[in-house]
This record gives C-alpha cells, sequence and structure tokens, in this order.
C-alpha cells in the first residue's frame, strides 16, 4: 500500500464510490460476499487498492493545508513541486491555538511581538502526494486556504 487504508466509517460514506469500483472488476454484490468469505486476503487487497485510489484523487487535488498545536498554527500551500509555508508561533506560553480563545488571541496580537511568524518554501523531495500526505500523517488537514490567504495578502501588502 502506498498511504493508509480508509477507516470503516470513511468506507462507510464511499459505499457507491467501492461499489463502482468493484463493478470495474465485474464484481457484484453476491461475488464480492464470495470473496470476503472465501478469499479474505483478496478483499483485503481490494480494499487497499481502493484505499490508496481515494488518496491519490483526494492528494492531487489538495491545494492547502493546516496543523493547529498549542503555541503553533503552520499553514501550507502546495504547489506541483514545492510547497509555501507560513508558521505563526506565540511567544506567550499560556496562549493555546487549540482553542477559541487562543485563536481569538492570535487575532487581537496578529502584528505584536508576541507573535513570530516565518515564510519559507520547501521544494518536494518525494512525490508530491506521498509529502502531501505524510504532512496529514502529522496531524495536517485539508483546508479552503481562507487562513493562508488572508496572512499571506498582508505579509505580501
Amino acid at each position: 500500500m502506498k498511504y493508509t487504508r480508509l477507516t470503516k466509517e470513511q468506507f462507510e460514506e464511499l459505499t457507491q464510490e467501492f461499489t463502482n469500483f468493484l463493478a470495474t472488476q465485474a464484481i457484484d454484490k453476491a461475488e464480492w460476499d464470495k470473496i470476503k468469505a472465501e478469499k479474505p486476503e483478496v478483499a483485503e487487497q481490494e480494499l487497499d487498492v481502493f484505499s490508496d485510489l481515494i488518496w491519490e484523487g483526494v492528494l492531487s487535488k489538495a491545494t492547502y493545508l493546516e496543523h493547529f498545536s498549542k503555541n503553533h498554527i503552520f499553514l501550507f500551500h502546495c504547489f506541483d513541486t514545492y510547497v509555501q509555508s507560513i508558521v505563526l508561533k506565540s511567544l506567550v506560553p499560556e496562549v493555546d491555538f487549540l482553542t477559541r480563545d487562543g485563536l481569538q488571541w492570535l487575532s487581537d496580537n496578529m502584528f505584536t511581538d508576541t507573535i513570530e511568524m516565518k515564510v519559507g518554501k520547501k521544494e518536494f523531495t518525494e512525490e508530491r502526494n506521498s509529502s502531501i500526505f505524510e504532512l496529514i500523517q502529522q496531524g495536517s488537514f485539508l483546508s479552503d486556504g481562507q487562513l493562508y490567504q488572508q496572512i499571506n495578502t498582508i505579509i505580501e501588502g
């Protein structure tokens, strides 16, 4: 497997897509039930292949990622060969960006000396989608990029 297997919940959300995936291999519900019962290892392989296909599609479309921790916010803008990042760090240890109050504090203090802001760019050393998947494995999540764009506009302005 290139990525990780989808969760039970994710499979449930993608029931129709999985059914279509099996249909492309001429596997109907009766055949699938038979495979699960008689050849569980083949069923496992099908689940893995489908998971990788879904991940590949999602990662190919990924443009923005965000990662929040207590004192840091990492914002990523993914391009074909590199990723740009904006990292915000609170220099006030009590602030917690994982709370609503922490985010309000950030908004109020964005351009003070209590926030350290760094901008970076990193070329992908691995294949693009694998690099993005690694960021997700480390706790990043896909976003609409609104926060990245707002802060980037201010930085460039």
